[in-house]
């Protein structure tokens, strides 16, 4: 027990000075749409409460922010195409981005203006509707988080790649048929992970999708023709509704259908289920 006290009290004197008596401030920054030139957007974001939607007030973004400005700074950074968001630290001496203790960042981008989005990310909670954006490419990078993205609208862009990089994490994505992608990667690593295949299919599409030790789940519409190929270690899989052909599973429509995806599976530990949806 005396081990345990000498313990507690050094781990508390050892705690950075910025965990008392933070000073809160929230600001809103925002910029008008000059043209629809092709815009590549970076958002970096520590922790705390994460929002994106799309806008059609005629700005290119506005973002709103409560952040401690004791230790943090908004970072909002615009230079030719290029547009940088999110908080930057100022303790010690030193400077890195995305690492805000808490806080709440809500961020609208501009509908219509073809855009690279990048999304970097730590211990958030990530609330994400890309919806309406004009995404040229995406990635997405979190640790320890739980995310939810809904792509509610269908995209009017041809995305060549989708790139979703998950840690530790809880992960929900809706409604990726109307990312309009060619092809979609998933890499995870420790978590729980829901797939919805849902939304406007306007192609075919390759996905796949590289997880380490956790419970994949795959919502996939009945119109939806499937190939699922997996390459995995002591990793169940429950795949009702698919025949297996060779080293593959197929949906019972699969030369049919109007749409196509092939999933290449890689798993080491966990579960896996497909679940068909309507």
């Amino acid at each position: 027990m005396r081990k345990a006290l000498l313990l507690a009290v050094l781990a508390a004197t050892a705690m950075p000075a910025g965990v008392y008596g933070q000073n809160w401030r929230t600001v809103t920054k925002s910029r008008k749409i000059e043209n629809n030139d092709p815009v590549r957007v970076f958002v970096d974001y520590g922790s705390g409460h994460f929002t994106v939607k799309a806008s059609d007030e005629g700005q290119l973004y506005s973002m709103n922010l409560r952040y401690d400005e004791d230790r943090f700074e908004p970072v909002a950074e615009f230079s030719g195409t290029r547009l940088e968001l999110g908080v930057e630290s100022t303790s010690n001496g030193w400077s890195r981005r995305g690492r805000n203790e808490s806080g709440q960042f809500d961020l609208e981008l501009a509908r219509g203006v073809p855009m690279d989005l990048e999304l970097n990310f730590g211990v958030v909670q990530a609330d994400l509707d890309l919806g309406g954006l004009a995404l040229t490419d995406l990635g997405l990078r979190t640790g320890a988080s739980q995310t939810t993205i809904d792509v509610s609208e269908p995209n009017p862009e041809v995305m060549e790649r989708a790139l979703f990089e998950v840690g530790a994490a809880e992960f929900t994505a809706r409604h990726l048929g109307n990312l309009n992608a060619d092809r979609i990667e998933v890499n995870a690593g420790v978590g729980e992970l829901t797939l919805w295949f849902n939304g406007r299919w306007q192609r075919n599409a390759s996905v796949s999708i590289d997880m380490g030790l956790g419970a994949l789940e795959l919502r996939i519409p009945e119109s939806l023709g499937v190939r699922l190929e997996k390459d995995s270690f002591l990793t169940s899989l429950d795949s009702e509704g698919m025949v297996k052909r060779g080293d593959a599973y197929y949906s019972l429509d699969w030369e049919t259908a109007d749409h196509q995806i092939s999933i290449d599976l890689d798993a080491a530990f966990g579960s896996v289920k497909v679940v068909w949806v309507r």
